[in-house]
């Protein structure tokens, strides 16, 4: 991989060494040490399931990098999800995952911080919407770690499981290394605990809550020939997006404090459809919508046109995501003259994690 340039404005340019490694190395543990934990292995499998996310906005891109999570941000989860199966065996690790160096590395994790050195049989299943911004890998290692973590006599706690996976967030190389990847850490907040999460820097969990409870959640993918992914991801998380939040992060910061957040306790999906809509033309939310082409300001524009309340893109995208009362007869209606179809219709999971 080469060595990349990092421009956060005119007088922050750095280079980052983009450079893969091997499945178990660079593991940061967050000073989680459990090792004198006593297992309780779980006599049956153990199966997770763990919605997927809308990562709405980052706060601030210049406090995160692939080697340093933060960067704040907003999210919520939703009713399309991952699952795992684990159950604890006596010989070698058995992944059946088409993504198997994330996960074997997330299992490297997390023998080291619990002393564990037995073996695990581990099924995972992702929603099969990737990089379209709907975070199906942290739904997965979330799914995989709390997997692990039950069927061992869970001697990690929620938060730990979160900052763990946080800290050790990678993506597969083509070679079968793997790499740093970003992470704010909303999506596995998010898909905790459900409903809406609000991040700070350092994947400090600053608030979440339920919200929308009777309204319906449509995923739109407008077409789009950018790529979400690798390289191309970089350059516009690290380069024109960090320059954008250098202007508009102070701001941003205070729409989520003083509007964003009280909008959400009282559940007005309108004022909260207002300061997403605020984000989505500032700062990196900005460089993250340009990136895939004017055309998705263009079809944001007519869904917001049409009257619905709620309209933001996910993380890198191209995926759309409305939150609305209208049926799924009504929504066609508005998009079928844009050329647009529902990809998803769903809900906001506002339960988060469940165990079977």
């Amino acid at each position: 991989m080469p060595r990349l340039m990092i421009r956060g404005g005119d007088l922050d340019l750095v280079e980052y060494d983009f450079s893969p490694f091997e499945v178990g190395e660079n593991i940061r543990t967050h000073g989680i040490d459990k090792r004198n934990f006593k297992p309780e292995f779980s006599e049956k499998p153990v199966e997770v399931i763990v919605p997927a996310r809308i990562h709405l906005t980052v706060l601030d891109m210049n406090r995160f990098a692939p080697n340093r999570p933060g960067g704040g941000g907003v999210g919520f989860a939703i009713q399309c999800y991952c699952n795992s199966v684990v159950e604890v065996t006596e010989g070698a690790d058995e992944i059946d995952y088409n993504r198997e160096p994330i996960v074997r590395h997330l299992v490297a994790v997390f023998k080291q911080v619990t002393g564990y050195s037995g073996g695990f049989k581990i099924c995972a299943k992702d929603h099969e919407k990737k990089h379209v911004g709907l975070g199906s890998t942290g739904s997965v290692l979330l799914a995989v770690c709390h997997g692990m973590n039950k069927a061992i006599g869970s001697p990690l706690t929620h938060e730990e499981i979160r900052y763990l996976i946080g800290c050790n967030y990678v993506e597969e190389t083509t070679d079968g290394k793997i790499i740093g990847g970003f992470e704010t850490g909303v999506g596995p907040a998010a898909a905790t605990y459900g409903g809406m999460a609000v991040l700070g820097d350092e994947l400090t969990l600053v608030c979440h809550h339920s919200f929308a409870e009777d309204e319906n959640v449509y995923v739109i993918i407008p077409p789009t020939k950018a790529k979400a992914s690798g390289e191309d991801e970089f350059n516009v998380l690290m380069n024109r997006a960090r320059a954008l939040d250098s202007r508009d992060r102070e701001l941003k910061a205070y729409f989520v404090l003083m509007d964003l957040i009280p909008a959400l306790c009282r559940n007005d999906i309108t004022k909260l459809g207002e300061i997403i809509w605020e984000m989505d033309f500032r700062g990196s939310k900005r460089a993250e919508v340009e990136h895939n082409s004017f055309e998705i300001y263009y079809y944001m524009s007519r869904l917001k046109d049409a009257g619905l309340e709620f309209v933001g893109m996910s993380s890198v995208g191209p995926s759309v995501a409305v939150i609305t009362k209208l049926g799924e007869e009504e929504m066609n209606e508005i998009l079928r003259p844009i050329g647009l179809e529902i990809a998803i219709k769903t809900k906001v999971d506002n339960i988060g994690i469940q165990f079977r």
